[in-house]
């Protein structure tokens, strides 16, 4: 029993990996979608819009299979409309990572715009008044502030994402959930291993809420100190 537990642990790990390679990703598509909706440019808009409306409209379990399948067929078809007779296939935690990241990055697009707005334009103008360009004043006066509007919406995207990444067990990724299955089904005890994951869930669950609070009370602190 004790080298079913272990492995799972293993597995926990590799759970761990997923989720940050697709937060960090998210994280990426958010910036990018956010910025193409405030851009006012008709074609970037409608872009980002289509992105956002469709993503958030389609199951994770869907999109996961058609870019693993789906993925692997199409490059298969086009290596062999170049002539080439190679076969390619598309590792299950890379197709984890894109999907999930892709899937979530429409979310952190909303969440994103919505701290950009909730900063006043003011500030922006004033730094544009004293000669910063635009990447500079996002980094400088935008995205500090930023962080502190987007942080509730932030935390409860990155809760779902964890528990998302419980999908790429269906691709043959051996994370965590795949892991207790194959336990499971070896010893029929599904009940011990699956609430042994479930544990592990909510172990990194807590670990991510103790972190993010830590971070929103960095981020809110002069806020407070300028209420009292």
């Amino acid at each position: 029993m004790t080298g079913y537990f272990l492995t799972i642990l293993e597995g926990a790990a590799l759970t761990v990996a997923v989720s940050l390679a697709s937060l960090l990703l998210a994280i990426l598509l958010g910036l990018a979608g956010a910025s193409a909706k405030l851009s006012g440019r008709k074609p970037l808009v409608a872009a980002a819009t289509l992105y956002t409306t469709l993503v958030r409209g389609i199951p994770e379990l869907v999109l996961m299979l058609l870019i693993f399948y789906g993925g692997t067929i199409g490059l298969n078809n086009l290596m062999e409309a170049l002539g080439s007779e190679q076969t390619l296939d598309i590792d299950p935690f890379a197709a984890g990572v894109i999907t999930i990241g892709f899937i979530y990055g429409a979310y952190m697009t909303e969440t994103f715009r919505g701290a950009i707005l909730a900063v006043p334009k003011g500030q922006m103008e004033a730094a544009w008044a004293f000669g910063m360009g635009p990447l500079r004043t996002f980094w400088r006066i935008t995205l500090p502030q930023m962080i502190r509007y987007a942080l509730p919406g932030f935390t409860n995207n990155w809760l779902v994402l964890i528990k998302a990444t419980a999908l790429v067990s269906l691709i043959g990724l051996q994370d965590m959930t795949y892991r207790a299955k194959q336990a499971s089904a070896a010893t029929r005890e599904p009940f011990t291993f699956l609430l042994f994951a479930a544990g592990l869930f909510l172990l990194y669950t807590w670990v991510s809420l103790w972190v993010l609070r830590r971070v929103e009370a960095r981020y809110s602190l002069g806020t407070k100190r300028g209420q009292l």
